[in-house]
């Protein structure tokens, strides 16, 4: 099975929700460093404040713990929003010549972008239900590839 798209040898060929998948794999490491940093700064600033033993764990569903979590989601976001602005990929996408791009081939604009993260982590809530989507999509676009009007494309070899 090929991840060319037929009949058109202008257009890049589309990837794979494989491809999509290990290049997801890849992306978790380096938003795991950056939560761990983010948790550790978190530790730092509960124990310095003096709110507690610093060989406690933060008490769940705390005001502090829901913050932890959006600063992680947004860390992620700001990780991948970056990534594709700058070169159209992120560190997981480059092994797999993944690349985001416009529905017209340009570089998405920056609220496309955030639109692509936000449905993306949806996605992924919904047990990866719209990356799996686009094995149906007759495109092969999942559901945050719709929401904001960017494809992602597969560079051929060089």
């Amino acid at each position: 099975m090929s991840d060319e798209t037929p009949g058109n040898a202008t257009t890049p060929p589309r990837p794979l929700i494989g491809w999509r998948l290990l290049a997801l794999f890849y992306d978790l490491w380096p938003a795991l460093a950056l939560w761990m940093l983010a948790s550790l700064c978190f530790t730092l600033g509960y124990t310095i404040a003096g709110h507690h033993d610093p060989h406690e764990n933060i008490a769940p569903l705390s005001g502090l713990q829901w913050l932890l979590w959006l600063t992680c989601w947004l860390l992620s976001g700001l990780y991948a929003v970056l990534s594709w602005r700058r070169g159209g990929q992120t560190l997981g996408m480059r092994p797999w010549r993944l690349v985001v791009a416009g529905a017209n081939g340009n570089l998405p604009s920056w609220r496309a972008l955030c639109v692509r993260y936000a449905v993306g982590t949806v996605s992924l809530l919904a047990a990866g239900l719209g990356f799996w989507w686009a094995w149906v999509d007759r495109d092969r676009l999942a559901w945050h590839d719709r929401a904001s009007g960017t494809r992602m494309l597969r560079k051929p070899k060089p």
